[in-house]
């Protein structure tokens, strides 16, 4: 729909991204239609499935050894996050799926499980909730980060040279995809939304199309009229197209 093109057009991820990681791709998906509400018997197969694709993954080797998330830690090093503390949104489900994955709501579930599976850091993002396109960047330490402490709504600033999904409204997602806004953050009553595929070497292109193509059949059982369109962001070039 005109809606979600006109959004993925204005997607934009800033060159110092890329001058800190070349191999950098970002994959946005744009979906409307969905019918929201909570989990069900496919989304807790499909949990089930990546909590034991995990336990098999790991009982190869640790996680912060598995290629993807070696590339992941590496990347956060680069702008100064310590991987030991702040994990990347894959290794950390990685390391929960062991003893079992959260239950939130079924859209959310989706793309966890999806995240899992394929070894891969997938964001959400309720698109009623944006304010102008999103922006991958390195922070300038002025922008606001809406979360929660103690109980309580509070605003951060990200440390300059943070790398952080904005839109116009402030950061959507502090160090790359460590930890999600709330403003933004899906619900049991999103229809629209955005998933960010955040892929570095050696994940290749068509490992990460097979996780944007589980996530879109995935997606697409979640109403009748689910419309859906794709974009790769990438430093050389970038790829539109519907679905």
């Amino acid at each position: 729909m005109p809606e979600l093109s006109l959004l993925l057009a204005r997607a934009r991820v800033d060159g110092a991204v890329f001058a800190l990681r070349p191999d950098y791709r970002a994959l946005l998906i744009a979906v409307d239609g969905l019918v929201p509400g909570p989990g069900d018997d496919s989304s807790e197969a499909l949990l089930q499935g990546a909590e034991a694709s995990a336990r098999r993954a790991l009982t190869e080797r640790p996680v912060e050894e598995l290629p993807h998330m070696a590339s992941w830690r590496d990347a956060f090093r680069a702008f100064g996050a310590k991987p030991q503390r702040t994990r990347s949104s894959a290794e950390a489900l990685l390391r929960r799926a062991e003893s079992g994955l959260p239950r939130v709501n079924r859209l959310t579930d989706v793309y966890n499980a999806i995240s899992v599976l394929h070894q891969i850091p997938v964001g959400g993002e309720d698109l009623a909730k944006y304010i102008g396109g999103p922006r991958l960047l390195r922070s300038n330490g002025t922008e606001e980060f809406h979360t929660v402490a103690g109980g309580s709504d509070i605003t951060e600033h990200p440390a300059a040279g943070e790398v952080v999904w904005c839109d116009d409204a402030g950061v959507t997602c502090r160090r790359w995809n460590w930890r999600q806004g709330r403003r933004t953050q899906l619900t049991e009553t999103t229809t629209t939304a955005l998933f960010i595929l955040d892929a570095l070497d050696p994940l290749t292109g068509e490992q990460l199309d097979a996780a944007a193509d589980q996530l879109v059949a995935e997606l697409r059982r979640l109403g009748p009229d689910v419309q859906v369109q794709r974009r790769l962001i990438a430093a050389e070039s970038a790829v539109e197209g519907s679905s």
